[in-house]
């Protein structure tokens, strides 16, 4: 237990300023500047009091560390329980560094409704944060299925033409999948007596019948998230129709919610099924590595055809997830980190040549290095990091995938591999697109560079992906021990099956 309540602190102090949010009145000026302060001073410090988590992180222990634990409805044996690992507080930093970002994002391109959508992004940050240090499986459904309502509010209302649509497509699609989920939790409440995770975790003991009926309610729920073809359709939708730091959000923090499930519930608890199912998991990852590279290649609009590429990102999560050995995993684990960094600065160079033209037309732009020389520095940095440029954080973990893959079907990791060609024609046809070529339009020949603000947001982003290409170790050393048990249980639970099943 830790002595003070550091992750709660975390996860609930965005409310306070959402609520100091709720009770600003005054002129509508006033009011939105208040606002916008309380939002960035809370997320900031949000985030600067999570860095506390890594420094007092200790490297070498497996289990959960800082953990809270307090009765919430005795009466049925469910708690409030948080704590972190290895895997997940890489997640948790990631959540409060990219908030920040958000509301500075969205400094000057938010003029309707200021006090709400800062209201919005504070409410999320904290279900954000709760499910990644939720150990309590009705808890981490309450903050799951709690992401969904001021992520439906944020496309529905700042979102482009075709909004509502888009936030309805989101929120059922997600709602859909998550129910079967629930229905999961109390089968396994049924079992154990209890929602407690780690308790779970050690008295579970299913068939293999019933453990292959619960991981499919549980990847109904996190495949839609992830999201893995064929129930990827909702994401391209949410992205072009959400203002800028909603995609940031939704491509940086809310599509790891799948992957994270899958690591954190689907594999721990239901080891037999895990392993029945993985070739379904590879087969569904390969298609979407392979058919959502070439759809984003014909792609007219740039959100969309980063969507795109996000689900084929996605899709190298889940076969190194379910590879389920120590390089597969960690490569899941690092390669959502640096997706989450990687597309959430792709979609933010969008955004910025969209607050100058209010388009998102590829064929609307061309020769803007001509206009924009640190723009066009910025955008290539971040084109090269999501191909997976060597010495840049995507590299690190489409390497470790594969070498994972490779070690248990050479197949998966060949066909896996053909995304690294196919991303690369797709991200530098776009880059080519948008950067090169003469300045000819003249719509394009009054365009201004990047201003002071937009350079402070993109400053952290290329720092740390630098940091995490060069210097991968400070991310995977302390993963290692929590996905090294991860690891060791599944193997153990599956000679202990294998033994069950000949013993006379």
């Amino acid at each position: 237990m830790s002595s003070w309540p550091i992750l709660s602190l975390i996860t609930f102090l965005p409310l306070v300023g959402a609520l100091f949010c709720l009770i600003v009145n005054g002129p509508k000026e006033a009011v939105d500047r208040n606002c916008r302060s309380v939002a960035i001073v809370t997320t900031t410090v949000t985030f600067l009091i999570s860095l506390l988590l890594w420094v007092r992180f200790d490297p070498t222990k497996a289990g959960f560390q800082f953990e809270e634990k307090v009765a919430w409805v005795p009466a049925l044996n469910i708690g409030y329980h948080a704590g972190i690992d290895g895997i997940s507080l890489f997640f948790v930093l990631l959540s409060t560094l990219l908030t920040p970002i958000c509301i500075l994002a969205s400094w000057e391109s938010i003029k309707v409704r200021v006090k709400e959508y800062m209201i919005a992004f504070l409410v999320l940050e904290t279900f954000m944060v709760g499910m990644f240090c939720a150990l309590d499986l009705a808890l981490f459904y309450v903050f799951f299925e709690g992401v969904l309502i001021p992520m439906f509010l944020i496309i529905g209302v700042w979102g482009g033409k075709r909004r509502v649509y888009a936030a309805f497509k989101f929120f059922l699609y997600t709602l859909l999948g998550s129910v079967l989920m629930l229905l999961a939790i109390i089968a396994v409440y049924w079992q154990v007596g209890t929602t407690d995770l780690p308790t779970a975790m050690e008295k579970l003991n299913l068939p293999f019948t019933w453990q292959c009926w619960l991981w499919l309610a549980f990847f109904a729920s996190f495949a839609v998230k992830v999201p893995m073809w064929p129930v990827h359709t909702w994401l391209p939708d949410a992205h072009v129709e959400a203002p800028t730091a909603g995609s940031v959000i939704l491509a940086g923090v809310l599509l790891k919610m799948g992957g994270y499930g899958f690591l954190r519930f689907s594999i721990p608890l239901f080891p037999e099924a895990t392993q029945y199912f993985a070739p379904l998991v590879f087969g569904l990852s390969i298609v979407a590595v392979i058919y959502t590279s070439l759809v984003a290649l014909v792609q007219e609009d740039m959100k969309k055809l980063i969507a795109y590429s996000s689900v084929a990102h996605m899709g190298f999560v889940t076969i190194g997830a379910f590879v389920m050995n120590m390089q597969g995993v960690q490569g899941s684990i690092f390669q959502m980190l640096s997706h989450g960094i990687v597309s959430a600065a792709l979609f933010l160079c969008v955004g910025v040549v969209y607050d100058r033209m209010h388009t998102r037309e590829i064929a609307a732009y061309g020769g803007l290095v001509h206009r924009m020389p640190r723009y066009a520095f910025t955008f290539l940095f971040f084109t090269l990091a999501s191909v997976g440029l060597p010495g840049l954080s995507g590299f690190v973990g489409e390497f470790l995938v594969l070498l994972g893959a490779f070690k248990v079907n050479t197949w998966v990791a060949f066909l896996a591999s053909t995304s690294l060609i196919l991303g690369a024609a797709y991200a530098l046809w776009l880059y080519r697109k948008i950067v090169f070529g003469e300045l000819t339009k003249d719509s394009l020949k009054g365009i201004l560079d990047m201003n002071k603000r937009e350079i402070a947001i993109f400053l952290p982003l290329i720092l740390l992906t630098i940091w995490m290409g060069v210097y991968p170790n400070s991310f995977l050393d302390p993963m290692a021990p929590a996905v090294d048990k991860l690891v060791g249980d599944y193997q153990a639970a599956l000679k202990l099956a294998r033994t069950a099943a000949l013993a006379p």
